[in-house]
């Protein structure tokens, strides 16, 4: 009596025979009134003949055929209504709840980890409409595991190659093919400096997507931002051989933001804009304003993004190019970090690229006036 079809059927089966009752009840007392009379003369007949039993038994039948028949009409239609009723009932209670069955099946196996299952959209609109959304649920669980998946040996290598040289140095240091020198200490100091920024990246993602990063806001000059980091990146910029250009105006309206928060954008970008840009390269930053927002842009004339990676750049550990190693292509959680926090403050971050050894932009879009929030 709980599944859904029988239910379904029941009630199918009740609606017909109401239905159909109603009008036949309605009829019989239509015609009772001619039965009864008919009864009346028949008695009369009945009475004026012979006192004979088994004439008089004769008789009664005969008068009393057309109520006998009435009756088994009635019932004979009765009964055809409730079989009728019964077989549309099963068959469309049946197909309404096949849908849902193959829902509460598929849904079971996303519980057992089958992460691929999917279920076919048909039946009624509301019917489509869950399954539709099932499907996308069941598409965003398989993204999401595959992203974790990919994340967790990320990481694991990033882990694995500063512990590699670490045991291995010291290895050698035991073995006494190293001598335990400052030269060789600060080998190890600089591998153990790799993983404390690691962790601290990986802490600092993993507090901003949770909503726990608080952010002290205060009123800032993107002017001010944008020449106190690039006092600090020319030198670097021209060790590099990387010509460093500033594009500001000179007034631009103050932004309500995390002042260390918004320089480590900007030196991730810069980092990243430096690691694709070759020797005799430009690198601009741009900031511009309209009437909501205030713009910083960072543009490299270097190695560009093709368009299949531009919706994943932002993605932790994601590199364009696969065969840059940790030193040449960073821990790849820069670009994913910078995205977190934009969001932080209220704004947003896209890249943009025309392809392949044609450059790329990063911009960096904050409100005018942002209220104060809370994580």
């Amino acid at each position: 009596m709980n599944q859904m079809w029988v239910r379904i059927s029941l009630t199918y089966i009740v609606i017909a025979i109401f239905l159909f009752l109603i009008p036949s009840v309605v009829y019989l007392t239509i015609r009772a009134d001619e039965i009864n009379l008919r009864y009346s003369e028949s008695d009369e007949i009945i009475n004026s003949l012979s006192a004979d039993e088994g004439h008089q038994s004769i008789l009664s039948r005969f008068v009393n055929y057309p109520r006998m028949s009435l009756v088994n009409g009635l019932a004979r239609i009765l009964l055809s209504i409730s079989m009728v009723g019964i077989l549309v009932g099963v068959i469309s209670s049946r197909g309404l709840a096949a849908p849902l069955r193959n829902l509460a099946q598929a849904a079971q196996a996303i519980g057992s980890q089958d992460l691929s299952q999917r279920i076919e959209v048909k039946g009624t609109e509301e019917v489509r409409e869950v399954a539709i959304a099932f499907n996308a649920m069941a598409a965003a669980l398989e993204e999401a595991d595959g992203l974790r998946n990919n994340m967790l040996a990320d990481i694991a290598h990033e882990l694995r190659t500063p512990l590699t040289v670490i045991q291995g140095n010291l290895r050698a240091i035991l073995d006494d093919v190293y001598e335990l020198d400052k030269v060789e200490v600060a080998r190890l100091y600089d591998q153990t400096r790799q993983l404390s920024r690691l962790v601290n990246d990986l802490h600092d993602l993993a507090l901003l997507e949770a909503k726990q990063f608080s952010l002290d806001l205060t009123n800032l000059n993107l002017i001010d931002v944008v020449q106190d980091v690039s006092a600090i990146y020319a030198p670097i910029f021209e060790e590099h051989g990387v010509k460093l250009t500033l594009d500001l105006p000179e007034t631009v309206s103050t932004i309500q933001g995390d002042c260390a928060r918004i320089t480590q954008c900007l030196n991730n970008l810069l980092n990243n804009a430096i690691r694709h840009t070759p020797e005799a390269g430009e690198v601009t930053i741009r900031l511009t304003e309209d009437e909501k927002q205030v713009s910083l842009a960072v543009k490299d004339s270097g190695a560009g993004i093709t368009a299949e990676h531009l919706p994943y750049v932002f993605d932790r550990f994601y590199r364009v190019d696969p065969d840059r190693n940790r030193r040449t292509g960073g821990s790849g959680l820069g670009l994913a970090i910078s995205h977190a926090l934009v969001l932080a403050h209220g704004g947003k971050i896209n890249a943009a690229s025309e392809g392949k050894d044609q450059g790329s932009e990063f911009t960096i879009q904050l409100p005018r006036k942002s209220n104060k929030l809370e994580f």
